[in-house]
This record gives C-alpha cells, structure tokens and sequence, in this order.
C-alpha cells in the first residue's frame, strides 16, 4: 500500500492515510513560555503526567511580581482553566495563537491561567481529551491547600474563585469538565461560572446546515 494513499482528507485541517499516518495541515507551530514583553504576563510548562502524556502552560500577570517584591501580603487571584480548540484534531497549549490570547486574558483579566494541552484525535480518540483535560483539572486542584508542587499555583491562585473556558472543542471539553466536577466535585475548588467561545457540539443526528456535510467528515 503507497504511503500516500488517503483513508480521510480534512483539508485545510488534516489527512489521514490507509497507512495510519496523519499529516496536520495547521495548529503544528509552538512557541516557548516567556516574560510577554507588552504585557509583563510570565509563562511556563509543567507536565502533569507522562504516561499518558499531559501538560499544561502555566500563566501569571505582572501584578504577582510586583507584590512579590514588597512586604504587602499576597491577594490571591481568580483562576481561569483554559481548553484550546482546533476540532479535538488540531493545536495546543503552546501555540503561538493561543499563547498570545492567553497573554493577553491575563493581562486584561489580573487571573491566573492553567492552559491545558490534551492528547489529540485521530491517535487518541475521545474520551482521552476528557480523560486528558479531568486528570489536569485534579493535579490543578491537589493545590488547593497551599501545599501543591507548582509554586504559582500555591501562592496565587483562589481555588474558590475559578473559571473553565475555551473556543470551538475547548469549549465542548469545559461544558462536559463543568458537568464532571458537579457529579464529582473536586476538594477545594468552587467553579463560578464557565466560557464557551464559539461551542462543538455534535449530536447523533444532523440538524441544520450539518444536514449538507458529508457523511466522511461527520
């Protein structure tokens, strides 16, 4: 069988080969965590687990440092838990999109951002974006005492006032996280609400414009 036989082609997103290759048409750039020169925000990655392998991009705005650097007692900030999109198929935490989106929600909000990076479809397919994006939430929230491994987490972060959000898939995942955590709960966090940009959703039955796709990119 030649290499470059299609099985799918969801061009300009992805294709995906008999052979079980699958070639990302865009989403595949990244770029390191920093100090944002324009907004002060610094980043960095964590891994979270590595098998199976999650991570995450870790944000805090410029006004953490400049109390860290006086005696004034530390105001703990609202968390944001963000979820990329890209179709389940595309993108991460690391992309310079949304790094530069997430720099920026930092900055404007005064937040601390937990940018997760989930493993994707088609090599995984769902439930490992759930599966991926719940074990994130629980290392985020063993935190919530103060006493966890990630600093900035310990120090800046008011796990009673937390937020999921995310654009298109990401959003599908922070609807089903929201539903999880209220079956579930998790010890020390209090959700106050969640942001869905642009939601995916897919039910078992076409409805409106779906009706015209067709059946392969179901």
């Amino acid at each position: 069988m030649s290499n470059e036989e299609l099985a799918y082609d969801f061009s300009p997103i992805i294709k995906v080969y008999k052979d079980g290759r699958v070639e990302r048409l865009k989403g595949t750039d990244v770029v390191p965590p920093s100090t944002d020169p324009k907004t002060g925000v610094q980043s960095k990655d964590f891994v979270i687990s590595q098998e199976p392998a999650v991570s995450a991009r870790l944000y805090i705005p410029k006004s953490t440092t400049a109390t860290t650097t006086t005696s004034a007692p530390q105001t703990k900030l609202p968390l944001l838990i963000y979820f990329h999109g890209g179709g389940f198929c595309i993108g991460s935490s690391s992309s310079p999109t949304y790094h530069s989106y997430l720099n920026a929600l930092v900055s404007e909000a005064n937040v601390v951002a937990v940018s997760v990076d989930y493993r994707l479809a088609p090599e995984h397919p769902l439930p490992a974006a759930y599966d991926d994006s719940w074990a994130a939430l629980k290392w985020v929230a063993s935190h919530s005492d103060g006493n966890g491994s990630e600093d900035w987490l310990n120090r800046f972060a008011d796990f009673h006032r937390v937020f999921f959000a995310g654009d298109s898939a990401g959003a599908n995942i922070t609807h089903n996280m929201a539903v999880k955590l209220g079956c579930e709960r998790l010890v020390g966090v209090k959700l106050i609400g969640i942001v869905l940009v642009h939601p995916y959703f897919w039910g078992t039955e076409p409805v409106g414009a779906e009706l015209t796709t067709p059946a392969a990119a179901r």
